[in-house]
Formats: structure tokens, C-alpha cells, sequence
């Protein structure tokens, strides 16, 4: 049985190892089937995919591009896209904008409740300047010893409502599916059980999505629970939905799932890789 792990992140946007080293941890894990899915940039894939093509990997191109829908930020991934496609990479670019501009406003906001120099200690984390994130910030926080991890400094400091919470305008839902269809990918709704949404509105979501051709979920995912995954297996049937699995790896000490860690797709859903001829 093959593994797949269709969803990870390198220093090209907030992981913390660089795209080939992702793909060698990817491969030491048993991994066969291995996605590079940087957050609105694609400039890793190059390097992620010579690696994994060396190592004996079948490599899958991808994205994580960020959205604003109803209000928050979700999450789609592009799976098998061409990564070279002139409407995808310009709207990437356009995705990233702002992210400057947010970022500065993040660390004047720390810095007016006494924790200064906070946008110049997350570049430092940064391999790419363009997509300082809040994970950047909470690295940088973390060795300033605000909080014991990461995913404490966002609780106390960087959620939203919290004093380093600055929103941003992502894309759309209709441009993020259209971006992967024109670069020939397959779009995916990422981990569904991490979005704070009523009943309603995830039905509203789930049927938008479809109507714009988006045709997968993912079920079994580092950012779901154990609970969750027979949770989504259930949405994805319902739906029509195929169902894709990723670790959504971000470093080795930071993911609660390290990449090729998740158990498989349950037995009922239709895997995403059935596109692919395997």
C-alpha cells in the first residue's frame, strides 16, 4: 500500500526546513507519494520536486492559498497544478500583498502592550520576507520566552481578538478554485474541522465550493483530531467530495503529525490519487 501525504510546508512559507529537506524527511518516513504545499507561493517547488524525483518519490506539485470567506480565512489546496501557469503565480502575487503592510501593523500592535521589536525578530525567522506570517511572530516569541510553543503565543497573542491579531483580505473563494482549474490542479477544501462555521454556513460552503468545481476535501489530516477524520469521511460522502490526507508538517517540533504520520484514508471515501491512476 502506498503512502501519501498530500499537504506540508518548507521555508518558502512558515515551515522551518528547506523544500529538499522536506522531501528527504518525507522519504526517511515512508512516505511515496509527497505534495509540497507552501501557503500562496510555489517558488519551493522546483527544488521539492528534483529531491523527491531523485529519492524515488512521486512528487505532486501544490499550493495552500488562503481565502476570506464569510468573514474568515479558510484554507485551499491545489493539488497537481502547474505551478508555471501565468493566471495562478499572478494571482498568488496578488494573494501575498499586504502581508508587509499587516505584519508591521502586527508588531506596532505588540509593541503598544510592551513587547517591542516583534516584526524584526519574525523576519529573522522568515526564509521568504514576502510571507512574514504570525507563525514567524510566534517563533520569535517563543525564543523571547512570551509562551512555552507556538501554538500558545497565538492563544494569548496572535488569535483573533488577542492584542497581535491583525485581519487581511485574502482572495476569494471563486478566484483560489479558479487559479488551480486554469493550472490544470485539483482544489481541496483544507482540514474543514479547523473552521469555526455554523451547520449552515459549512452546508452554504460546501455547495458554493462544488458549483465552482472544487471536488475534494481532506479527511485524514494532521490539523483534525482522530475523531475528526471519521467526522469529514462522512462530509465527503455526503457531498461527493474525494477525499485527500496530508500531515499539514510545518517543522519537527512544531506538528503534532510528522510527515507519512497519519494512519490512511478510511475505507468508505474516494481517494483523491484515483485521478492520478493510483
Amino acid at each position: 500500500m502506498l503512502k501519501f501525504d498530500l499537504h506540508c510546508h518548507s521555508t518558502v512559507s512558515d515551515g522551518v526546513l528547506l523544500p529538499a529537506d522536506v522531501a528527504r524527511r518525507a522519504k526517511q518516513n515512508g512516505v511515496d507519494v509527497w505534495a509540497l504545499t507552501d501557503h500562496d507561493e510555489v517558488r519551493g517547488i522546483a527544488e521539492a520536486r528534483s529531491t523527491a524525483v531523485g529519492l524515488g518519490m512521486r512528487f505532486i506539485p501544490g499550493v495552500e492559498i488562503s481565502i476570506t470567506w464569510a468573514g474568515k480565512t479558510v484554507h485551499i489546496v491545489g493539488l497537481n497544478i502547474d505551478e508555471t501557469n501565468p493566471a495562478l503565480v499572478a494571482g498568488l502575487a496578488a494573494t501575498r500583498n499586504g502581508r508587509e503592510k499587516r505584519a508591521r501593523q502586527m508588531g506596532a500592535d505588540l509593541a503598544a502592550i510592551g513587547v517591542v521589536g516583534t516584526y524584526e525578530g519574525a523576519l529573522t525567522y522568515a526564509g521568504n520576507p514576502d510571507l512574514v506570517s504570525r507563525t514567524h511572530f510566534a517563533r520569535y516569541m517563543v525564543a523571547l520566552g512570551l509562551g512555552a510553543n507556538v501554538k500558545e503565543i497565538f492563544k494569548h497573542y496572535l488569535a483573533e481578538g488577542k492584542p497581535g491579531y491583525v485581519p487581511h483580505r485574502w482572495a476569494t473563494l471563486a478566484e483560489a478554485v479558479g487559479w488551480i482549474i486554469g493550472a490544470g490542479g485539483i482544489a481541496v477544501i483544507a482540514h474543514p474541522g479547523r473552521y469555526d462555521y455554523t451547520d449552515l454556513e459549512f452546508y452554504v460552503l460546501f455547495n458554493e465550493f462544488k458549483q465552482l468545481g472544487g471536488v475534494a476535501i481532506e479527511v485524514t489530516t494532521g490539523s483534525h483530531t482522530p475523531e475528526q477524520y471519521g467526522q469529514y469521511a462522512a462530509v465527503a460522502r455526503r457531498y461527493g467530495f474525494l477525499a485527500s490526507m496530508g500531515s499539514d508538517f510545518h517543522g519537527p517540533t512544531e506538528s503534532r503529525i510528522d510527515l507519512g504520520g497519519l494512519p490512511p484514508l478510511p475505507a468508505n471515501v474516494t481517494p483523491i490519487w484515483q485521478q492520478w491512476g493510483l
